[in-house]
């Protein structure tokens, strides 16, 4: 099947219906430099809703932008326009993913219904301050996607801990969730470790998680 377009600014992004169904959509978001998965991942399947899955900026078959210029918030724009297709999701967040789908958990809490984050390319970003100042070089022999700006970008994008749980204490005074984001980590940096330390945090395996926001 292929791919919706949606729009975000000047970007063409891929939008994937990984699977129909009734009820809330679940939307899988993936790590840096990956893209969206064909078939719903094994810890998903007994979700009751449909299931869909959104290429980021520069990744799978959404559009490379020149010059690159990537940062999370330009991807949590490439999520919030999935998010405002579907109109209210449950979010499963991979790596970088994982890191945009706590920042729309915060920037739409009653949107989200729920956030999962999981082991993933791009989890711990550039660190909490940024590093020495450097020009990029992208090989412009590289095949894309992914996009090369976008691998070295956003694998230095800075993770300030208090930047990560200002988002979480949005969600959690927000949603109208008792637990709106849930960690199925092993990996913990430091911007997640500061976020498990907030009240409405919960900790469990991914399968799990999801079948607690099925219900609410």
């Amino acid at each position: 099947m292929s791919a919706k377009r949606l729009q975000h600014s000047r970007i063409s992004l891929a939008f994937h219906a990984l699977r129909a169904g009734e009820g809330r959509p679940l939307l899988l978001l993936h790590g840096l430099g990956e893209r969206s998965p064909r078939s719903v991942p094994d810890e998903a399947r007994d979700w009751p809703g449909p299931v869909f899955a959104l290429d980021f900026t520069g990744h799978g078959e959404s559009q490379v932008p020149d010059g690159g210029g990537y940062t999370a918030e330009l991807l949590m724009g490439d999520a919030d326009a999935a998010l405002r297709e579907l109109g209210e999701a449950t979010l499963l967040g991979r790596g970088l993913g994982a890191y945009i789908a706590l920042l729309l958990a915060g920037a739409r809490p009653e949107s989200v219904r729920g956030a999962i984050l999981c082991d993933g390319l791009g989890l711990a970003g550039g660190g909490r301050e940024p590093g020495s100042s450097s020009v990029v070089f992208a090989n412009p022999g590289a095949v894309s996607p992914p996009d090369p700006f976008a691998l070295a970008e956003l694998a230095r994008d800075v993770r300030p801990p208090d930047y990560a749980t200002a988002f979480v204490r949005q969600a959690t005074q927000l949603s109208g969730l008792e637990q709106p984001i849930t960690v199925a980590c092993a990996d913990r940096p430091e911007w997640l470790e500061a976020v498990m330390k907030e009240p409405g945090v919960a900790e469990a395996p991914a399968a799990e998680a999801l079948a607690s926001y099925a219900s609410v």
